[in-house]
């Protein structure tokens, strides 16, 4: 009778035989990660990635029972929550992951822009990390409307207007997400397919490159931070060490969606007026509250305008960080992208209060 530990070996041996599972694992052992007093920041990513993968899991669980029409969206959503077996904590979970991974990939995001690990040769890993960001916010935005309640509703009405002032762009992106005049049932149908077919299919690829380029090109060490000691390796040293963060991620969203269950609000009334005090996630906070304190022109031009288009630009140069910096002065460059970035997220976090408070 067979071992064991002879029964690992010999499934071990059957799959070297067909998959390079030695060459994977010998891989894994030779990379390492650095070890210096900014190491911690390192787990976000991986934990980010956690989170997506909650929201892909869940996401088919509650597609199972979801139907994306006016008419049935809303009472399919209540019967996840009060008749499917444990439906409420799959949709809670979900929604509180949607949080969370918004969260994780913010400090991920600024941790690597601090640390300036968009340096050569890791241009592309910065970029494609940006297009997952924005790809997280199309998802934030495609899902919110599904639930088809009175929040989600006037909040997307309000939500898909916003680019129509931009030029050139701004009726085609609003009549392309709309499909109609007003919010309705192409609207919500193509919400939904944009949110559990395009999007999906389109962040997989790009997690799939991300994955690979920091796989390849490894963990950056940021200037002025000497190693303490000797590297860590990936595997199974570090691999462990991020299975923690998972195992803590995991506590935190179990935690809060079963102490603060994820709610559905009143079906929606395209009808009525849209409830006072109406407000996006706070993840597009700084967008919203920064259109509210805009003038309402200057200089003759619409500051809705002035602010959308301040946004875009802001994001394509977003994109363009890593040669930016390579451009600039190495020592009076990095400074001054310091402190652009912490002046950026001074302003994210103060638009967010603001909007919160007023």
């Amino acid at each position: 009778m067979l071992t064991l530990q002879q029964s690992q070996r010999r499934i071990y041996a059957w799959l070297d035989e067909r998959l390079p599972v030695r060459a994977v694992i010998e891989f894994m052992s030779r990379k390492t990660v650095p070890r210096h007093k900014h190491s911690f920041w390192y787990f976000f990513g991986g934990l980010t990635l956690f989170f997506f993968c909650v929201q892909i899991i869940t996401g088919i669980l509650l597609a199972l029972y979801y139907k994306p029409t006016p008419e049935l969206a809303h009472e399919s959503v209540r019967k996840i929550i009060t008749e499917v077996p444990h439906g409420w904590l799959i949709r809670s979970i979900h929604s509180w992951s949607a949080n969370l991974m918004v969260a994780s990939l913010f400090i991920h995001m600024f941790s690597v822009f601090l640390m300036r690990a968009y340096r050569k040769p890791r241009e592309l890993l910065w970029v494609s990390g940006v297009l997952l960001m924005f790809l997280v916010f199309g998802f934030c935005f495609t899902g919110y409307l599904l639930p088809w309640d009175t929040t989600a509703y006037f909040a997307t009405l309000i939500g898909t207007e916003v680019p129509r002032t931009l030029p050139i762009i701004g009726d085609w992106g609003v009549s392309l997400l709309k499909g109609e005049e007003e919010v309705g049932a192409e609207t919500l149908s193509r919400m939904f397919m944009i949110h559990v077919t395009i999007l999906p299919l389109i962040a997989l690829l790009v997690i799939c490159f991300h994955l690979l380029l920091s796989q390849l090109l490894g963990s950056s060490v940021p200037s002025g931070a000497a190693e303490r000691k000797p590297a860590t390796p990936f595997f199974p040293n570090f691999a462990l060490r991020d299975s923690i963060a998972w195992t803590i991620g995991a506590l935190v969203l179990f935690i809060l969606a079963v102490m603060k269950p994820w709610e559905l609000g009143p079906v929606a009334d395209p009808y009525a007026s849209a409830p006072a005090g109406i407000k996006p996630e706070w993840y597009f906070l700084p967008l919203y509250q920064s259109l509210r304190m805009a003038p309402a022109t200057l200089l003759g031009v619409s500051g809705e305008l002035i602010v959308n288009l301040l946004a875009v630009v802001l994001s394509a140069a977003w994109f363009l960080v890593p040669f930016f910096a390579a451009k600039a002065n190495a020592q009076r460059g990095s400074r001054l992208f310091t402190v652009f970035g912490i002046c950026l997220i001074l302003y994210l976090c103060v638009t967010i209060i603001l909007a919160y408070t007023t």
